[in-house]
């Protein structure tokens, strides 16, 4: 049985776990979900790698909300940073999903995109672990999480 760590934080103003978390349970049956919920985005590096070394999670999702101030973007760098590290010395995926609050002014909006991120995030995270073949499929068709679909350049 697959393992899915499921890291978020108190300081998102959405609860983006319970998004991916009801993702997953409608898409695969044969899994277990471990949360750890942690104070900050940049807490999320050692909850990941605890996640993996400690509770032996196969995934882990990092979910988190940076705020639109200078210094938040600056810590969600950071966790960026922290969460590639960990990735490489676990040799584990992490998915990153995290929603900056200036990608929209308006907090409903704002909520939409917390819960589509995480659950197509949550899709991702199902297409690794149990389907890869997919993720081939989808290869160069700029995709994105959230808001509209980037799109493939023509040739």
């Amino acid at each position: 049985m697959k393992i899915i760590g499921i890291a978020d934080t108190t300081f998102a103003r959405y609860d983006m776990a319970i998004a991916a978390i009801d993702e997953l349970k409608s898409n695969i049956t044969d899994f277990k979900i471990i949360r750890y919920t942690v104070p900050g985005i940049k807490d999320l590096p050692v909850a990941c790698k605890k996640l993996f070394e400690e509770k032996n999670c196969d995934i882990v999702m990092a979910l988190g909300m940076p705020g639109s101030k200078p210094i938040d973007k600056q810590c969600s760098h950071e966790a960026s940073m922290g969460l590639i590290q960990t990735q490489l010395i676990c040799n584990k995926h992490i998915i990153e999903v995290f929603v900056h609050e200036d990608e929209s002014d308006n907090t409903k909006e704002l909520s939409w995109l917390a819960d589509k991120r995480a659950r197509e995030h949550a899709i991702n995270v199902i297409d690794l672990l149990f389907k890869p073949e997919k993720l081939i499929k989808k290869a160069g068709k700029g995709l994105r999480e959230g808001f509209q679909d980037a799109g493939p350049l023509n040739s």
